[in-house]
């Protein structure tokens, strides 16, 4: 099959340390367990109905990743059953997620979103504010909640100059909270989509989502 000769390439390319997400939004159940079938297993929607419906149906060992911009009024819709949350962008987000995780007897692993790219678009934590939160948050507050990284996406641009500054950045970021912070299992970095991981993984990245590689083209 297509899709096992796609993901069987890019394991071996990215190498063992390096975890690969399979971006499955808007794809259908079939292609979805032919990839399961093969041996994968962490797969990431962005949208809540569509990761609800889809973690329903197919099996359930599937590692699901939230990746889309947390609505906080449906995060207990997959907050029961959640592998990780990529894009906790902001203080309000992780409250919620605590408070739902709390009723749902869960402590639940998140990523701390960082805006690196010069897109306004693109959500996420300035540095500054990352930084300040790090360093003033009381973690006991979130007794249902792991922060276990960082996830950044750099700008949508040719320019690979700008896409290793920003990754570079984020690397940086990430080495130093590892380093200063108590934050035991702080151990993951998010960054590199279909265009750019590449270049992310040159700049330490140890977890890609990739969809448009592995798929092809989204279904619209």
């Amino acid at each position: 099959m297509e899709i096992n000769k796609k993901i069987s390439s890019v394991l071996d390319e990215i190498g063992a340390d390096v975890t690969l997400i399979a971006v499955s939004k808007t794809k259908p159940d079939s292609l979805i367990k032919d990839a399961y079938d093969f041996g994968q297993r962490d797969f990431g929607e962005n949208k809540v109905q569509d990761l609800k419906a889809k973690a329903e149906r197919l099996p359930k060992d599937i590692r699901w990743h939230m990746i889309g911009r947390i609505q906080t009024n449906k995060i207990k819709d997959f907050i029961g059953f959640v592998h990780l949350i990529h894009g906790v962008d902001r203080t309000k987000a992780l409250q919620i997620i605590n408070k739902e995780a709390g009723k749902a007897e869960r402590i639940v692993d998140v990523l701390i979103q960082v805006h690196i790219s010069q897109e306004e678009t693109k959500a996420g934590f300035s540095i500054a504010e990352l930084m300040d939160f790090i360093k003033n948050s009381d973690f006991d507050n979130y007794q249902n909640i792991r922060v276990r990284g960082l996830m950044g996406m750099a700008t949508f641009t040719n320019n690979e100059n700008q896409i290793t500054n920003e990754f570079s950045i984020l690397k940086k970021l990430f080495d130093q909270i590892k380093k200063e912070s108590n934050l035991f299992h702080f151990d993951i970095l998010s960054m590199g989509m279909s265009g750019d991981f590449k270049i992310a993984l040159k700049e330490g990245s140890n977890m890609i989502r990739l969809g448009t590689v592995l798929f092809g083209e989204r279904n619209y």
